[in-house]
């Protein structure tokens, strides 16, 4: 062990220099002393450069990828297989095994196999540690040994094994791919890929075990330790805001209650437990057993465990167990991420109804190496986004992680009240990356994963890797999955586009084309028109919503659009920002966007956020020559910000985080087009009014993204004059636009939808059917707008909130669509 972790260590060294590595094992065939049995192994590195500096996201070819040396010295058989796995590799972006027969290999030993590992899931490491790992594991020890980088990040592992039988480089091939998807992050899930790597703990256990403690932090009752919470809640029913205070106060207290840490630290310490909990969870997968608590293991819980804090823990592990339905954990291929369909009524078991309303149709959590998601639903048939949600530093990632499981929910439950206008059920999907970063430049050396966890070839392998699990389980038995704890209920589910995954909705239906899923036309909506989409940022589809209500309601009040000012989050770069500024008709004096803000109180020139809108660049690329003397640009990237009425700000991006806050943030209307959840709480929307704590600073709010204002802080602003439109009511255009694009996609013949609904817009102009179909869209998406807000607004005049009134047409249109 202390020879491969010096060598690894050396290998680390040259790689994060970006250099070529190439490094050979071999041993000898027999025993180094007469009567022993240890065989003597030799390392021999070679390191070298790359001719290419910079290759495409989809370049695959080795005469461009791989070193010079490489084609030299590689003979044309070796080049062959490795080009086939370098190929698999790009296209899936996943790691890939193939078991090649020894004999279509030159040299004195053409028997036995060689087993070509393959992986671009690198992020800064490689995988020798684990690899020989696996092989101590399944009792072989390679008799050559190949390591390989390239120009792309992909890494090869080429492993000879003479006189290994077939079962041997199968099992070999799945502990690989098993391996691969360990993860060891120091305090946490490195304490399991310790017990792995000691082989106390078997690989799938350590993967079981490491989704496992992901779904123990996510749904355990916390608020079972602040059993006053529940009584001081109760008795607050008439007073939401300070119900919706207390609630803030509660996540905080309870947010160090269960941490990952002592989670992990517990499971790690019983290892036969463990093993007791993975062979539970197994039985239960593959139908041997039915999902239930296992009262056994309990028992033993109870025997093991003083603490009674502790024995929970370890009890909900059991209640994983209990509410798996469906998981492609044991799928003959080894996915790239694990999939589970939870029971809700099994995982949120006796939670309060302050904290989830209602219980959900379906859950599934989605566990990859290098991401966390969670979809969720609220019919069987049901519609929503999938938002990929980055984080800029550990710390942000770190509350993101806490909170991701309820952000799912209730973006899935706004969805839920927003579906008035269409039969199906509000759902959402939510992806987190992980928190890995490197100090190298994105792109600098890893064309198909990147350097970063965050950046743009990292968002997409994790979003690969979340739509492919969850189609496995969509295609149960084709993928040879256990279906029958699902009662033979066909799971169908439907993914639109989000924060980060607009780009994606191509790539969605062409994983699904590829898999032959039957209703891949439909699976993504939003697609780019040459797959038959219609793509809600290019129709405004959204916006459209969103931007009737605000022209319905300044004809209310008699008031000219031309004549207002406005404050805006979501930038140029957006879907709604950009859509936002192009319709709009007023004089914006701040747009705050991911990366800065500009403000200009005089109204920001229209004509240059046209034109960033229209090249959907963000408002940091905004002329500061376009400015007026009062006016200023500040980027994330900035530090020591002064403003001109001589507040500070160490960052630009501490600025942009607070500036919906600020004596800035002051206008007629405001309209969030994009921003984090609970951006706006009754713990700060007294910051959204001005000092005589009355008088508030806008006159008007519409909500185009979701969760923007909590409900208590609504209703105090509601309360003050203010009129205040709900996202549920506000921005449900897009997921019109979506299920009648799916409608299209199902009723339509396939050559009747080629025909009518697909088309080339850099050769050809959309067929006539397309063009009235959209526009269709476009006036159904208004007309219904109208009718809500007509709704809302007679409610409001019998002294129903506008909030409620959006809560009771949810409802009521809930029970119609029932």
């Amino acid at each position: 062990m202390q020879t491969i972790a010096s060598v690894s260590a050396f290998v680390t060294n040259f790689m994060e220099a970006n250099q070529n590595v190439s490094l050979i094992f071999m041993s000898s065939e027999g025993p180094v002393f007469i009567g022993g049995q240890e065989k003597l192994g030799i390392y021999s590195v070679e390191t070298g450069h790359f001719e290419a500096t910079r290759v495409t996201e989809g370049e695959s070819s080795l005469e461009v990828l791989a070193s010079s040396r490489f084609l030299k010295t590689k003979t044309r058989e070796a080049k062959e297989q490795y080009q086939i796995v370098m190929e698999d590799v790009v296209a899936s972006r996943r790691s890939a095994v193939r078991i090649v027969p020894g004999h279509l290999y030159p040299g004195p030993c053409p028997f036995g196999y060689v087993v070509l590992f393959a992986t671009a899931e690198t992020v800064g490491r490689h995988y020798l540690p684990e690899i020989w790992q696996a092989m101590r594991f399944v009792g072989l020890l390679p008799r050559r040994f190949y390591f390989e980088n390239f120009a792309n990040g992909v890494i090869t592992y080429s492993l000879f094994f003479p006189s290994a039988t077939d079962d041997q480089v199968h099992k070999l091939k799945r502990t690989i791919m098993h391996a691969t998807l360990l993860k060891e992050t120091p305090g946490r899930s490195a304490l399991l890929y310790n017990n792995v790597m000691q082989s106390r703990i078997s690989h799938e256990c350590g993967l079981y075990l490491l989704a496992a403690v992901k779904f123990v932090h996510a749904f355990f009752p916390k608020e079972q330790y602040s059993r006053e919470y529940t009584g001081v809640h109760k008795v607050l029913e008439q007073n939401p805001a300070a119900q919706r205070k207390l609630e803030t106060l509660y996540r905080l207290c309870m947010k160090d209650l269960l941490s990952t840490e002592r989670i992990y630290q517990l499971i790690s310490k019983r290892p036969a437990l463990a093993e007791q909990f993975y062979a539970d969870f197994r039985k239960i997968a593959l139908g041997e057993i039915e999902p239930t608590f296992n009262k056994e293991l309990g028992t033993s819980i109870d025997a093991a465990c003083s603490d009674p804090q502790d024995r929970q823990i370890l009890r909900m592990f059991l209640t994983f167990n209990e509410s798996v339905l469906l998981t492609n954990f044991f799928k003959p291929d080894i996915p790239g991420a694990f999939a589970f369909r939870l029971n809700p009524a099994v995982a949120l078991k006796q939670r309060p109804a302050s904290l989830y309303p209602e219980v959900p149709y379906g859950i599934y959590m989605i566990c990859g190496r290098d991401f966390m998601g969670f979809h969720t639903r609220f019919r069987d048939v049901a519609r929503g986004g999938i938002r990929l949600i980055l984080s800029r530093d550990k710390a942000m990632y770190e509350r993101n992680f806490a909170t991701l499981f309820d952000e799912c929910y209730n973006l899935a439950y706004t969805q839920q009240n927003k579906n008035k206008d269409i039969p199906e059920g509000g759902a959402k999907g939510v992806i987190l990356p992980d928190s890995c970063w490197s100090g190298r430049k994105e792109g600098d050396g890893n064309a198909l994963i990147g350097m970063t966890s965050q950046g743009p070839a990292a968002m997409r392998s994790c979003f690969i890797n979340y739509v492919n699990a969850l189609l496995d389980c969509m295609q149960p038995e084709q993928n040879h999955l256990y279906s029958g704890h699902m009662k033979k209920k066909a799971e169908i589910l439907f993914f639109g586009p989000d924060e980060n995954t607009a780009g994606f909705m191509d790539l969605g239906a062409d994983i699904a084309r590829e898999r032959a899923y039957p209703y891949w036309k439909s699976l993504t909506t939003g697609k780019s028109v040459s797959l038959g989409g219609v793509p809600h940022d290019t129709y405004a589809m959204t916006t459209t919503s969103v931007h009737t209500y605000v022209t319905e309601l300044l004809r209310e009040l008699g008031e000219d659009e031309c004549s207002i000012t406005k404050f805006q989050t979501g930038g140029p770069d957006g879907d709604l920002g950009s859509n936002e500024i192009l319709v709009s008709k007023d004089k914006t004096i701040a747009i705050v966007d991911g990366s800065g803000v500009v403000y200009d109180p005089h109204g920001i020139d229209r004509a240059e956020l046209r034109r960033l809108a229209k090249m959907r660049v963000p408002i940091s690329q905004f002329n500061r020559s376009m400015l007026k003397p009062e006016g200023f640009l500040v980027t994330v990237e900035e530090t020591d910000v002064a403003l001109p009425d001589g507040s500070k700000y160490l960052t630009g991006a501490e600025l942009r985080d607070s500036f919906h806050l600020s004596p800035y943030a002051t206008a007629d209307l405001f309209v969030p087009c994009g921003g984090r959840p609970n951006s706006i709480t009754t713990d700060n929307v007294k910051k959204l009014f001005h000092a005589d704590g009355v008088k508030p600073k806008f006159r008007m709010i519409v909500e185009g993204a979701n969760l923007f204002l909590s409900d208590g802080a609504r209703v105090t602003l509601e309360n003050s004059g203010m009129h205040v439109f709900k996202d549920a009511s506000t921005n449900k255009g897009g997921v019109n636009s979506s299920s009648l694009e799916v409608f299209a996609g199902l009723a339509l013949l396939p050559e009747e939808h080629n025909a009518l609904m697909c088309y080339n817009p850099r050769t050809g102009q959309a067929p006539q059917f397309y063009q009235d179909y959209v526009r269709q869209i476009q006036e159904i998406i208004i007309e219904n707008a109208k009718k809500e807000f007509k709704a809302i607004w007679e409610c409001n005049k019998q002294g129903i909130k506008k909030v409620d009134a959006t809560r009771l047409i949810s409802s009521a249109s809930a029970k119609h669509w029932n």
